[in-house]
């Protein structure tokens, strides 16, 4: 895939993954009863704040050690976030052609791609703040919005969470797509993907994917 493709967005995608560390990586300080119950717009606060100061005070994830990143996202964004819908989104109707391997495979390196391309964005994390915007919802209400603002140096940036409700095991809300300075995440990757389907097929876009993931591995 041409890089440019992939890596067109990659300034606003530097933001959209440190949105997404900022929505998750503080889960280890949820209990999962409470996490079920609490507000969509109390979770993305009360997560945010709390991932600031762990990003601020660990220098090895604001340099960009992809692994220590790459193991932070497993162990804390992913339960916050229903990927497999994202995936499933940004790949678009041929989601439902590919088999269970090539999901497999193309959620694996999708996450990988968003983590490698957008590690460099925890190196700006210095002094921001986090603001929720007023929010419209209901108890009812099974997908909802919610709008902030992160502060600092700077213009403020919108980042806005699509969240839903999930049932069962695990149940709360979770993040499937995520909006920087009025562009998502998935309608993004959705166009890109669907350009290196039409050429060379889903096995052509994981081949891509896996191909551009290796060059990151090395720049």
């Amino acid at each position: 895939m041409n890089n440019k493709i992939l890596l067109q967005r990659r300034d606003m995608g530097r933001l959209v993954l440190a949105g997404a560390l900022l929505l998750g990586a503080a889960t280890a300080f949820v209990r999962p009863a409470y996490a079920a119950d609490e507000a969509p717009d109390a979770l993305v606060k009360r997560l945010s704040s709390d991932v600031l100061e762990t990003i601020k005070a660990d220098s090895s994830i604001k340099a960009g050690d992809v692994n220590k990143i790459m193991l932070l996202v497993d162990s804390k964004i992913m339960p916050n976030v229903n990927f497999q819908r994202m995936t499933a989104s940004a790949v678009g109707p041929a989601w439902r052609q590919a088999t269970p391997e090539q999901q497999k495979r193309l959620q694996e390196e999708f996450k990988a791609l968003l983590v490698r391309t957008y590690a460099g964005a925890l190196d700006q994390v210095v002094d921001q703040t986090v603001t929720v915007r007023p929010f419209r919802g209901s108890a009812e209400d099974k997908e909802v919005l919610v709008r902030t603002e992160i502060q600092g140096r700077g213009e403020p940036v919108q980042l806005d969470y699509r969240l839903e409700k999930t049932p069962g095991q695990g149940a709360g809300w979770k993040v499937y797509n995520l909006n920087v300075l009025g562009v998502w995440l998935v309608d993004t990757y959705r166009t890109q993907f669907a350009q290196e389907i039409n050429k060379s097929g889903i096995d052509g876009l994981i081949t891509a994917l896996a191909s551009r993931n290796k060059s990151n591995t090395k720049s």
